[in-house]
């Protein structure tokens, strides 16, 4: 209620509110870029991931979740940051335990910064328009079609549950 009694101050006076960016890219662990904008019109489920997490097996279910919707569109973005400690020491070592241990091939990128001073666009942006900020590792945002944020879990929702699913089967195409 007050954040959309801000907006609508911030239009009345003529100041624009910005939107979450989803332009600018981020490095892909596989090489060249990843931005969210390439995936414009299909529901994206960004995730900020560590490899040495309580909440590392929950790789499981976001691969299971990409396997059950990627053909209807849904795209999985997984972020592997270091923010809290617990990534591994390199883009190389993350994609071999990522794809040894879960068979991921979801999208991914290079070790990120989701949180603190260097923080990459995408992450200072959903804090500044959603008020989100990742508390610890697999968080989870979901972008709707039209770019805006459909939802926000913490880490303990895991990717297959009812609360994720629900979202993401109403904006797929059948």
């Amino acid at each position: 209620m007050l954040r959309t009694l801000a907006l609508t101050l911030a239009l009345f006076l003529g100041a624009q509110a910005q939107a979450i960016d989803l332009a600018t890219p981020f490095e892909s662990i596989d090489g060249g870029t990843l931005s969210i904008d390439q995936w414009a019109g299909r529901p994206v489920l960004v995730v900020n991931t560590a490899s040495r997490c309580g909440y590392t097996p929950q790789y499981d279910g976001l691969q299971k979740l990409y396997d059950r919707y990627r053909d209807r569109g849904l795209v999985v973005l997984a972020v592997p940051s270091n923010d809290f400690r617990q990534e591994l020491a390199s883009e190389a070592a993350v994609k071999e335990f990522c794809e040894v241990q879960f068979g991921l091939d979801i999208p991914m990128t290079t070790i990120t910064h989701v949180r603190g001073p260097d923080t990459h666009p995408f992450y200072k942006s959903l804090r500044a328009e959603a008020g989100f900020t990742p508390r610890w590792n697999f968080n989870k945002v979901l972008i709707g079609p039209g770019g805006e944020v459909a939802g926000t879990y913490g880490s303990r929702t895991k990717p297959l549950s009812r609360s994720i699913t629900a979202r993401i089967e109403a904006m797929l195409t059948r």
